[in-house]
């Protein structure tokens, strides 16, 4: 009788709180039948804090203080805002750049390089991640991007300046995708929302200061210092990471690692995305659109799409992309509604700065003051989104309303003129300002949430490549956009009488490096046709841009809210761990 009351005891002492709080009943009854319970727990409240099993699902697990837990976000912030900082922070230095290195061809690739590289790689990162673990995929990744930033900022010419652009975007794919899944892997759904939030916000915040830091460093320093910023915060939180980030860690042989990345998809998105951008960027301004040149990239580009769907379905082990996420009509709407918002969001921040110093003649440092407005208020309205989200778990109303707001806001921008004042300007900058933080976070949040906790990094990337992709093409397209539309106003030109030095500086791709120049025209009349061609180019920029919102708009019913859970299990990485969710997937 004995023996078996002490093998029902050697059960229950599993740890687990449950089990945990029935030792005293069960130590009366071995005292009952003789048993030495000396060797047993002298009180329940030893057995809790051994076990130190927490009630709230949403505190750290064991062993992570919260200490620890605010250093990694602080550091997973601090490196995605120099990602995020180096998409708008060259956007008022480029025409310094391209003055300083006497070449105005790069003026587009030189924000497009770092766009393309950037979505080219994001699902690589990702699959990096699941094989070697989170921790090691992230430092890589920083480690990468400090290496383009020292060659970026050490460039001698164009060419040497784009390649660094190049470098830095392999990894800011990988920070930008890898900081989400980190998080994801971190807290719970309900919980996340206020983390998630908190990134937005970083990317609020680098909008907003990006284009006042490079206008300034351009202006009053030189624009290498647009690079050289980044290397103390990659040191900082490469360290900090490095010994404070306590995720799983699968310690997979390189070899095997190897052998599991999905090479053939990861060489066939590099093409297709070379292909097409490269193809949009050369028709009309280097090859004229019905050029052989032209067509083959573009419509090779397009043939490989269909090859790399093949390849991910039938052929790749471990797919870069999990064609499942395409499924339900609720996650095609909210992949949407992103890459529309991204597309939208960042012609804005990009061509805005752009317009003050074209059409209004400000300086560097000036045209990113004056985007404040919009980021001020993205701000505030990310803050109160986080917030909001947490207390009521709804995202989808706020999806509604971002969608309308980023449409109307984005469609405002297209009554800038040589005349508008600054009140309206401002105006303009906070509708558009709400209606682009209200999308920042919710797309990432509903499209987590329709998936199960194994399958977030591979959401999350596929979510991250569609807003990579729409990014890259916002700024690709609107250039063509620009270039053919300063092509177009020659004639008015002409009929002002405009030299053929001038003629040239604002044609085509040589308009936008050449901003400056509208200054130095002194006929009344003459700078004012120009101004009125850089306005009228730069609203049909913000007519595509308004076009793509739209389409998010439209796609906006579609999303479904479901519940957002505040239990949580972190996420195991590993070859093992992807075989396992193959096998349960059945592909």
């Amino acid at each position: 009788m004995a023996d078996q009351q002490i093998d029902e005891i050697s059960v229950i002492e599993h740890p687990t709180a449950t089990k945990a709080a029935c030792l005293p009943e069960q130590r009366a009854k071995l005292k009952d039948v003789g048993v030495d319970t000396g060797s047993l727990p002298e009180s329940p409240s030893n057995v809790v804090e051994s076990f130190e099993v927490s009630e709230d699902p949403n505190s750290p697990p064991k062993g992570r203080s919260k200490l620890r837990t605010f250093s990694i976000m602080i550091m997973l912030c601090l490196v995605l805002f120099i990602s995020a900082l180096d998409q708008t922070i060259v956007s008022t230095a480029i025409p310094s750049m391209t003055k300083d290195l006497h070449s105005a061809a790069g003026y587009t690739w030189i924000g497009a390089a770092y766009l393309l590289s950037m979505c080219a790689t994001n699902p690589m990162w990702v699959r990096i991640s699941d094989i070697w673990g989170r921790k090691h995929g992230l430092l890589g990744a920083i480690i990468v991007f400090s290496i383009g930033s020292t060659i970026a900022a050490a460039s001698t010419s164009m060419p040497m300046l784009i390649a660094g652009r190049g470098v830095q975007g392999l990894a800011g794919g990988g920070i930008t995708s890898l900081v989400s899944i980190i998080i994801s892997d971190l807290f719970s759904m309900r919980h996340r929302a206020l983390y998630i939030s908190a990134t937005a916000l970083v990317w609020v915040l680098a909008g907003t200061t990006g284009p006042v830091i490079g206008g300034a460093l351009s202006e009053y320093a030189t624009w290498r210092w647009c690079f050289w910023i980044n290397l103390p915060i990659c040191g900082l939180s490469f360290f900090i990471l490095l010994f404070f980030l306590d995720l799983h860690n699968p310690r997979t042989k390189l070899g095997d690692g190897l052998k599991a990345i999905d090479w053939l998809g990861t060489v066939s998105i590099l093409t297709i995305i070379l292909l097409l951008l490269l193809g949009l960027d050369f028709g009309g301004v280097t090859f004229v659109w019905n050029s052989p040149t032209v067509i083959c990239m573009i419509v090779f580009g397009s043939v490989l799409i269909g090859f790399f769907l093949f390849a991910e379905k039938r052929l790749a082990r471990y797919p870069l992309m999990d064609l499942g996420v395409f499924k339900g009509w609720s996650n095609n709407a909210v992949i949407l509604i992103a890459a529309a918002h991204s597309m939208a969001t960042r012609g804005s921040e990009y061509y805005l700065p752009f317009y003050f110093q074209s059409v209004k003649q400000a300086s560097p440092t000036k045209s990113g003051v004056l985007i404040i407005p919009m980021m001020a208020a993205a701000s505030l309205s990310d803050v109160a989104v986080g917030i909001l989200i947490h207390q009521t778990g709804r995202y989808r109303e706020i999806i509604w309303a971002g969608t309308t707001l980023l449409t109307l806001g984005t469609g405002l921008y297209i009554m800038l003129g040589v005349d508008t004042s600054l009140g309206q300007i401002i105006g303009f900058e906070i509708v558009g300002g709400i209606g682009l933080s209200l999308l920042l976070s919710t797309p990432m949040l509903a499209i987590q949430n329709n998936v199960n906790q194994a399958d977030v990094a591979v959401a999350t990337s596929t979510l991250g490549f569609a807003r990579s992709i729409a990014t890259s093409l916002s700024i690709v397209l609107g250039g063509i956009v620009f270039q053919d539309s300063m092509s177009s106003q020659r004639s008015s030109l002409v009929a002002v009488g405009l030299n053929e030095s001038y003629l040239a500086a604002f044609s085509g791709d040589e308009a936008a490096a050449n901003v400056e120049m509208v200054a130095s025209i002194e006929d009344p009349v003459q700078h004012r046709a120009v101004q009125s061609a850089y306005a009228w180019s730069i609203r049909n920029m913000f007519i595509m841009y308004t076009a793509v919102a739209a389409v998010g708009l439209l796609a906006s019913p579609f999303v479904k809210q479901r519940h957002m859970s505040s239990e949580h299990t972190e996420t195991k990485t590993g070859i093992a761990n992807m075989t396992d969710r193959k096998r349960k997937t059945g592909d």
